[in-house]
C-alpha cells in the first residue's frame, strides 16, 4: 500500500511500526457549532482509509479527537450563560447524529476530549519547560521555535520568514511577552471573567490548541504513531507545531506518515461565512441524504479540491441510485435464485469478479484512489445487470452479491431504497393543496396537510426549487 506522505512530498510504501497494526490519529472538530461540509471531508476520507486497511487485514487503532476548550467555545458559553461542557455536549451529540448519517464507523473510533487529559497537558508543558524548549511569560507559556532546528519541515516554511511574518501580526503587548514572534502558545492565562480555567504551576488558565492534540496522541497512541491525518488547512501551523512540541519532548519522530485532504469549494469559490456560501450538514440534510454526500466526497482524489454545487450533488445522487439499483437487484435475486448447480458459463464469469476485486484493491492501495474504486463498482453494477437474472444459480448470484456488498462496505456506502408503496399522485395533489393554502395565507390548513402526510410516513421539505417529499 502506498500513501502520499506530506512530510516527504512523495508517495511512499506504507510500513507500519508494528506488523499488521496501524496507530492513526485524525484531527476532529472544535465542537462549538454544527459540523459543516468541510468538516465532513476528512472524517469520510479517513474513515474510508481505516475501512480499507481493515479489509486488508490491519488492526487499526483509530482516534478522532474533540477539541472541547477553545476561544469560540468559551465565547458561546458566556453569551448563552451556560457552561462550556453544556455547549460541547450539545454539539458532540449533533456530531454523533451526523456521523451515523455519514456511516462513520463510530463503534471502533476513540473520541478523546481535551478536557479529559488536562493533567497530562500540564505535565507535557512542564516537560518542555524543564528541557528548555518552552518558557513562562506573565502566566502564559510559549514554545521557543528557535530551539527546534528543523521547525517548518512539514510545511516547508522557512523560520526566518515565519518570524518576519509573525512580527507583523503582533501587537505591542504580545511582542513584549514572546522571545520570538513565531513562538506559539502552550498555556494561556485566564483573561475573561467567566472563562473556564484550570489551576497550573503558572496560574489559572487553559491549554493552547496544538498541545491538546499532541497530548491526546501521546496518551492514547504513544510517542510515535503511524499516521496523522487532517485537512490541508491544518498543515501549518497546527500540525507543524504538533511535530515541534512532540519531538522536542519525546526525542523521537512524532508521526511516520502525514495525510492531508484538499479543501471544499462552493461553486468554485472558497467556502466562507462572510460570503454566504457556508453550508452545515444540518442545512444539507434538509435536501439530501448524507449518504449522497459521502459518495460524492469519494468521487475525487482526496488530495485535490472538490467542488460543491447543487448540480454536482444531484449528479452524485443519480450515480448512487444506479449503483443502489444493481445492489437491490442482486439482493432480491439471492432470495429467489434457483438452487440448480452453477453452470460452466457462470464459473467462467466468476473470474471477472475476481479480476474486479483485484482491480479495486490495486487502485485503493495507490494512495486511496476512491474515484477509480467507484469506477470498479460501476463495472460490477453493469455485470449484475447483464449477467444476473431469475435463471441464474444461487451460488453465482450469492458470490456476485457478496463481492459487491463487500466493496460497498469498504467505501462505507449504505444502499437505501427510494421506492415506496404510496400513491404518488395523491401526495402531489396534497402538496398542490398545501401550496394553494399557503398562497392564501391559510397556514392552519397548510400545517394540517403537512402533519397528515407525516402521519402517513411522508416528510415534506420546502426547498428553493419547491416542495419535495420523501419516505420518513
Amino acid at each position: 500500500m502506498k500513501i502520499y506522505n506530506t512530510l516527504s512530498r512523495t508517495k511512499e510504501v506504507f510500513k507500519p511500526i508494528e506488523e499488521n497494526k496501524i496507530k492513526m490519529y485524525v484531527c476532529g472538530p472544535t465542537v462549538y457549532d454544527y459540523m459543516h461540509i468541510g468538516n465532513a471531508r476528512p472524517l469520510v476520507i479517513f474513515d474510508t482509509f481505516r475501512r480499507f486497511a481493515q479489509y486488508r487485514g490491519y488492526d487499526v487503532t483509530y482516534v478522532v479527537n474533540f477539541t472541547d476548550v477553545d476561544d469560540k467555545i468559551i465565547k458561546k458559553s458566556i453569551e448563552e450563560g451556560i457552561t462550556t461542557k453544556e455547549v460541547t455536549d450539545r454539539y458532540i451529540a449533533q456530531y454523533m447524529t451526523d456521523a451515523k448519517a455519514l456511516n462513520l464507523d463510530e463503534e471502533d473510533t476513540i473520541h478523546p476530549r481535551a478536557t479529559e487529559v488536562m493533567d497530562d497537558i500540564i505535565d507535557f508543558v512542564k516537560g518542555l519547560i524543564d528541557k528548555g524548549m518552552a518558557y513562562v511569560s506573565d502566566g502564559d507559556v510559549y514554545f521557543d521555535v528557535s530551539k527546534k532546528a528543523d521547525y517548518g519541515k512539514l510545511s516547508r516554511k522557512n523560520l526566518e520568514d515565519l518570524v518576519h511574518g509573525a512580527s507583523q501580526r503582533l501587537d505591542d503587548k504580545d511582542a513584549g511577552k514572546k522571545k520570538n514572534p513565531a513562538d506559539f502558545t502552550l498555556w494561556k492565562a485566564t483573561k475573561l471573567a467567566g472563562e473556564v480555567a484550570w489551576d497550573s504551576p503558572w496560574g489559572k488558565g487553559r491549554p493552547g490548541w496544538h498541545i491538546e492534540c499532541s497530548t491526546m496522541n501521546k496518551k492514547i497512541l504513544g510517542d510515535t504513531i503511524d499516521i496523522h491525518a487532517g485537512g490541508e488547512d491544518l498543515e501549518f501551523p497546527h500540525h507543524e507545531n504538533e511535530i515541534a512540541q512532540s519531538e522536542a519532548l519525546n526525542d523521537v519522530q512524532f508521526a511516520n506518515y502525514w495525510m492531508h485532504n484538499g479543501m471544499i469549494q462552493v461553486n468554485g469559490s472558497k467556502m466562507s461565512k462572510s460570503v454566504g456560501n457556508f453550508f452545515t450538514l444540518d442545512d444539507i440534510k434538509k435536501e439530501y441524504d448524507l449518504m449522497t454526500i459521502r459518495f460524492w466526497l469519494l468521487t475525487t482524489s482526496y488530495r485535490q479540491p472538490i467542488n460543491f454545487t447543487k448540480e454536482i450533488i444531484d449528479q452524485a445522487q443519480a450515480s448512487l441510485d444506479r449503483l443502489n439499483n444493481a445492489y437491490f437487484k442482486a439482493e432480491d435475486l439471492v432470495a429467489n435464485a434457483s438452487e440448480k448447480e452453477i453452470s460452466e458459463t457462470e464459473k467462467d464469469l466468476l473470474q471477472i469478479l475476481n479480476d474486479k476485486e483485484d482491480e479495486f484493491v490495486s487502485v485503493m492501495e495507490d494512495d486511496l484512489n476512491t474515484a477509480d474504486a467507484i469506477t470498479v463498482l460501476f463495472d460490477l453494477a453493469k455485470f449484475i445487470n447483464t449477467n444476473l437474472d431469475g435463471d441464474s444459480s444461487k451460488e453465482f448470484v450469492e458470490k456476485t452479491f457478496n463481492l459487491y456488498k463487500r466493496l460497498y462496505d469498504v467505501l462505507g456506502l449504505l444502499a437505501k431504497k427510494k421506492e415506496s408503496q404510496v400513491d404518488e399522485a395523491f401526495i402531489e395533489e396534497k402538496i398542490a393543496e398545501r401550496n394553494a393554502a399557503k398562497k392564501n395565507r391559510d397556514f392552519a390548513t397548510a400545517d394540517k396537510i403537512r402533519d397528515d402526510l407525516k402521519e402517513m410516513g411522508i416528510i415534506l421539505k420546502d426547498t428553493r426549487e419547491g416542495t419535495k417529499w420523501e419516505i420518513g
